[in-house]
């Protein structure tokens, strides 16, 4: 029966034990910032790119040499409109003989056309599981991404485009939203009691005026005393 999920194929010399182990190491060919554990029935790791792509995964089948499924527990795209395309979905390396040769079948399993991020994600797949996972099995050494250093066409526009965007951060607290505009407007409790206006309703302006007019202040009596010290080495009699 024929699916649309992502799905790639290819064959190697080395044996499926080998396989199976390249496909565990995780941080060898996907990322090297992977945190968690990557081999055994139940590990869950994190996986992010930058602040572009992050998810979590499970390993919910491990079969030594045959299989390895992951589940995506949660995922997160700054790219997409619909941030959690990938939660819910399952990851698959079937690992089998072929003749003289291991296969390897990798699918992933709800990675589907409609999805927004399909052409992305079809194509980092193909990297990391046609190349750099491939090459950690048949050379030893795979290409994983890392923070500075995409290994795809895509992450490199994502990071290049990133670059040029306004800087943002988000929090979450326990507070009411309420209580936390009220806080957001207490502008001298969390950034400087050196605030000079109000900055509560619409409208309200506030400034660091009295920063910058103690700096003129210092300013003007640093040149008044220079004036005086030049005038009385000019006038050596001249008292104030």
């Amino acid at each position: 029966m024929k699916t649309s999920d992502y799905t790639t194929t290819f064959l190697v010399d080395q044996s499926p034990k080998e396989v199976f182990n390249a496909i565990n190491n995780v941080r060898g060919w996907w990322s090297e910032e992977i945190e968690g554990n990557t081999s055994k029935l139940n590990d869950v790791f994190n996986y992010h790119y930058e602040d572009m792509h992050r998810c979590k995964i499970k390993l919910i089948e491990v079969i030594p040499d045959k299989k390895v499924v992951w589940l995506v527990m949660e995922n997160y795209f700054k790219f997409t409109k619909d941030t959690t395309e990938w939660t819910g979905t399952k990851i698959s390396f079937e690992i089998s003989k072929e003749g003289n040769k291991t296969q390897l079948r990798f699918t992933h399993i709800g990675l589907v056309p409609e999805y927004e991020c399909f052409e992305i994600c079809s194509d980092a797949w193909g990297q990391y599981i046609g190349t750099s996972l491939k090459n950690l099995i048949t050379k030893g050494k795979g290409k994983p991404n890392s923070t500075g250093n995409p290994t795809t066409v895509n992450e490199k526009n994502l990071s290049k485009n990133n670059k040029n965007q306004d800087y943002t951060v988000v929090i979450k607290v326990d507070a009411k939203p309420k209580e936390a505009f009220k806080n957001i407007n207490s502008v001298t409790k969390w950034w400087t009691e050196n605030l000079e206006g109000s900055s509560q309703k619409l409208n309200d302006e506030f400034g660091k005026e009295p920063f910058f007019d103690e700096a003129l202040n210092i300013l003007n009596k640093k040149t008044k005393t220079n004036n005086l010290k030049n005038d009385l080495e000019v006038n050596p009699t001249k008292k104030n």
